[in-house]
């Protein structure tokens, strides 16, 4: 049985939404395929009338600073995303997540926009957009629209994102300024997938010698990407020491909802590695905010 009966390729994302538009709800967008070959193959998502490739888009495929932001295409790879120098200085979180999904081949071609979009709480481009604070503009029947990215989530796999009528066509986050600094750490199964059994993606701000605003995000604790907002309050106007880590580890903890997974991890393991994630994370990301000197970590581990 075929997975789909039409195949468009769109230059502009107006014509994208046009294309959409003609199948009354029965066609999908594609981008890499990474998720939404494999959901058709295994049945898990019935086929369409149509697909939409909108990987000849160029509008969703650079990475650009203007106006106070850096413009990310929807359409941008994982590997376009650690092979970017402004990303690499300026989100550094964002390179070292994207880093770690899949192996080279799905990098290559696996977009930071499916990611978003598959709405996986535990997606790991996601969580360093959340810590990043991006927000999500969304094209649609009725034009365009800048979202907060955690508005986008309304449970595992679910999306407010209509699939059939919308697109993501690039975020936007604010560049680290001198004093910021950011970093990503996850744990993860190695065999087969690589799937991650907790990831976490943190952002601080320092100012005279303190954490003057911080960002914390974690998954998969919860139906949505988690922002610790009680270790975040915690932290803040504190002089970073690693003897705060266990401390910030319980804030975290009464923040997240952690639950056993027959495929990754039980609850009770999950808790145990609040601590060594932080403690890998958050001393890294405030050295990053102190020293301005950035180096990507586990870039290619995944």
């Amino acid at each position: 049985m075929p997975l789909w009966e039409h195949y468009h390729r769109p230059l502009t994302v107006d014509q994208a939404i046009d294309n959409l538009a003609q199948y009354a709800g029965h066609a999908r967008i594609l981008a890499g395929g990474t998720d939404l070959l494999l959901e058709m193959q295994q049945g898990r998502t019935a086929p369409v009338a149509a697909v939409v490739d909108i990987t000849q888009i160029q509008e969703i495929r650079t990475i650009e600073e203007a106006e106070g932001y850096i413009l990310i295409g929807a359409a941008v790879t994982h590997t376009a995303i650690t092979h970017s120098e402004l990303l690499t200085q300026k989100a550094t979180s964002l390179v070292e997540s994207c880093g770690v999904i899949g192996g080279p081949q799905v990098r290559n071609v696996a977009t930071l926009g499916g990611n978003v979009a598959h709405a996986l709480p535990a997606g790991d481009g996601t969580l360093s957009l959340v810590a990043l604070d991006a927000e999500a503009e969304v094209a649609g029947p009725n034009g365009r629209d800048w979202r907060p990215i955690g508005s986008l989530y309304v449970g595992p796999g679910k999306s407010v994102l209509n699939h059939a009528a919308e697109m993501i066509v690039r975020f936007r986050i604010r560049p680290h300024d001198a004093g910021e600094g950011s970093a990503f750490k996850r744990i993860m199964r190695p065999q087969g997938v690589a799937l991650p059994i907790l990831g976490l993606g943190v952002w601080v701000q320092i100012a005279n010698g303190v954490i003057a605003a911080a960002r914390i995000a974690l998954g998969p604790a919860g139906p949505r990407p988690l922002r610790a907002a009680q270790a975040e309050t915690f932290l803040t106007g504190k002089a970073f020491s690693r003897e705060l880590l266990p401390a910030i580890a319980e804030h975290v903890l009464a923040d997240a909802k952690l639950r056993t997974s027959p495929h990754r991890a039980t609850a009770e393991y999950r808790t145990e590695l609040i601590l060594p994630l932080l403690a890998r994370a958050l001393p890294l990301a405030v050295q990053r905010a102190t020293t301005g000197h950035v180096t990507p970590e586990g870039i290619g581990e995944g």
